[in-house]
């Protein structure tokens, strides 16, 4: 998926669609996440499925949690998942960034190899 060192910067629209299967990547991960918060929630804290997709969805995107946890069981699995759910937000963003980054970087290289190949040693 990347490209060499001494290659052309790849066209936008390729481009483009890098980033965009970046986003469903990124898509697919939090889903899957959150997926596993609403269903915990649901079957360990015994909440609504609506109060258990809004206490997931909070605590996935770092706002905190919704509903107070009432069992030791409850309190166990809430704190699971908020650790779950930082490393998987953080790297969702990182999956997202990574081609822009990989492009900012790749142009600064082009430039390096540009400058290597006119300056005499």
């Amino acid at each position: 998926m990347t490209t060499r060192k001494r290659k052309q910067l790849l066209p936008v629209a390729l481009f483009l669609r890098r980033v965009t299967l970046t986003l469903t990547v990124a898509a697919v991960i939090l889903g899957f996440a959150l997926a596993i918060g609403v269903v915990g929630y649901h079957a360990i804290a015994d909440l609504p499925w609506i109060d258990a997709v809004l206490n997931a969805t909070m605590i996935l995107t770092g706002m905190g949690p919704v509903a107070v946890m009432q069992t030791p069981a409850a309190k166990l699995f809430a704190s699971a998942y908020a650790l779950f759910s930082g490393v998987v937000f953080l790297s969702s963003i990182a999956v997202v960034l990574s081609p822009v980054f990989h492009r900012i970087l790749h142009k600064f290289h082009i430039d390096d190899s540009e400058y290597d190949e006119n300056t005499d040693r």
